[in-house]
């Protein structure tokens, strides 16, 4: 561990800690560390998302970190994992520090300062939307937020940094609707990705998605069975105030990325007033399912270097469920057990930084060059 002031990274067996130590003099510093990598920080302007349905902006930020020793390495190339956010967030929310915690940041610059790691390029990708996430898909609900990231942003990083510009060196890793996109971006795009690290991800939609579906009915009797009239509503508020409002906010958004309409109106998967599923808009939702869309793109997952999948085992949305089933869906796939990490990990849904930084490292270990 080294000596500088800050917040250190605490290695135990070679996993890091996102909690932070004292500095010499005894107290937590509460704001920045110095980093011992970099972070650039660009303003991307998207073609893609350009004319989105949503006029959501199209110029977005979109940072990459390189590891301390890129500067002294002028002629080595470097594996790349991309970062991608959950439903409801967005780019900055990486930088969010808690009491006598680092922030996700300063924790991935010391996971690769303190050599528990081999060094890898990381991008942050921001992928938020008016309606709260674009669940990383082209969609005429929300706009092209997969080609966005396949693209446009994967073939820009590659020519302005020293990447190992190869789908055997590039890995996607996310949480909650990051980890669904981190599932089916490598099935889509395998020439791109090689590895993937999911946390939490969005899957075994029959049970993970019908569950919060049952609240939701109960919240729309208050309009009727009218989603469109909630919609109404809360853009005049412009802020969550309804105990409602997360729920349905998350599937109205959702149905804007998986079911909207030609016109780009989001269509849900339910009878509004009777809770009934609508057979034609449900098949889109399981179609989008990475437990099924496995057997399909089995080629494609059997080619990973490196799969990661965790859940916490009480997760509050039963994703845990979801992270069984995909893991059981690619052995039927015959990917083979080597290639795969499984973990259920105590506790739920939130803080899984530490999960984040555990497959950071094992991801960038299955990308190196030398592996």
């Amino acid at each position: 561990m080294n000596d500088r002031p800050g917040v250190q990274l605490n290695i135990a067996n070679g996993r890091s800690s996102i909690f932070g130590k004292a500095h010499s003099g005894g107290e937590m510093l509460p704001w920045s560390a110095e980093l011992s990598g970099r972070l650039d920080e660009h303003l991307f302007e998207s073609e893609m998302l350009r004319d989105n349905p949503l006029g959501d902006p199209w110029e977005r930020p979109l940072w990459v970190h390189v590891p301390p020793c890129y500067e002294d390495t002028p002629d080595r190339r470097y594996p790349t994992v991309y970062v991608i956010h959950g439903y409801l967030g967005h780019i900055g929310m990486w930088r969010n520090r808690g009491p006598f915690r680092k922030t996700f940041i300063e924790a991935v610059d010391e996971l690769f300062a303190e050599g528990a790691a081999p060094p890898a390029i990381v991008v942050y990708v921001d992928a938020w939307t008016s309606y709260g996430g674009s669940q990383y898909v082209d969609s005429p609900g929300t706009g092209r937020y997969h080609s966005y990231l396949c693209d446009e942003i994967v073939p820009w990083v590659d020519r302005h940094y020293r990447t190992l510009a190869h789908r055997d060196h590039r890995g996607i890793a996310g949480k909650s609707s990051g980890g669904y996109g981190a599932m089916i971006t490598p099935m889509l795009r395998p020439d791109l990705f090689g590895g993937l690290a999911t946390h939490a991800g969005d899957a075994l939609f029959e049970y993970t998605c019908v569950a919060k579906f049952l609240g939701c009915i109960r919240f729309l009797r208050s309009y009727d069975g009218d989603i469109q009239r909630w919609w109404k509503e809360f853009r005049e508020r412009g802020v969550p105030a309804k105990a409602a409002d997360r729920s349905l906010l998350i599937l109205y958004g959702v149905s804007a990325c998986f079911s909207a309409r030609r016109d780009g109106t989001p269509e849900i998967p339910f009878d509004g007033q009777s809770g009934m599923l609508l057979p034609d808009v449900w098949q889109r939702w399981l179609d989008l399912d990475p437990v099924r869309m496995v057997a399909g793109h089995a080629d494609a997952m059997r080619s990973m270097r490196g799969i990661w999948v965790d859940s916490g085992a009480g997760d509050e949305h039963h994703l845990d469920l979801g992270a069984q089933a995909f893991h059981q869906a690619l052995a039927r796939a015959g990917v083979p057990d080597e290639t795969v990490h499984f973990e259920l990990f105590p506790g739920g849904h939130g803080d899984l930084d530490q999960r984040h930084l555990l497959s950071l490292a094992w991801l960038a270990r299955r990308l190196a060059p030398d592996q």
